[in-house]
């Protein structure tokens, strides 16, 4: 939603950028040589685990977006738990193998990832440059952050967006 209330704003930025992956386009694989990449969430499965990975190795600048990402926030609820079937079984029923209409095992199948026991936060899984913390993060720290970031400007960005 703090994109949209960017307002005229995110066509400014849009016009000084390529955006080449999100979840709204059609593409499958995630490009080499990206210079910014926003990611949000945190990392709950096993899938996820290898995109951040794959992200990492592949951009210059990552930038941990919203407390999902920089905390574990809500998707971390469930990490005193310290394992997934708890919350598959509490969610689903007790079924702990999977049936029609019920969740698999955590150890997952072809169509459900693994989930982790654990939520983790972006940067226990990889280095982050620049944490923009928020539920959702507000627009006028986003736009000022990816202003300079698409500039060029990344040395006064962590002491404006960091965590710690």
């Amino acid at each position: 939603m703090s994109f949209l209330d960017m307002d005229d704003r995110l066509l400014d930025l849009a016009a000084r950028m390529d955006l080449v992956y999100s979840p709204l386009m059609d593409v499958k694989t995630f490009p080499e040589h990206v210079d910014i990449t926003l990611v949000e969430g945190a990392v709950a499965n096993q899938d996820h685990l290898r995109q951040i990975a794959t992200i990492r190795e592949r951009t210059d600048i990552l930038v941990a977006f919203g407390d999902c990402a920089v905390t574990g926030n809500v998707t971390a609820l469930r990490n005193p738990l310290n394992t997934a079937g708890v919350v598959l079984r509490r969610a689903y029923g007790d079924d702990e193998a999977g049936s029609p209409g019920r969740p698999p095992r955590p150890g997952g199948t072809a169509d459900v990832p693994a989930l982790l026991d654990k939520v983790r936060t972006i940067r226990s899984c990889v280095r982050v440059d620049v944490y923009l913390p928020g539920c959702p993060p507000p627009a006028d720290v986003i736009v000022d952050v990816l202003s300079d970031l698409i500039a060029g400007k990344v040395d006064g960005l962590h002491n404006r967006s960091r965590l710690g």
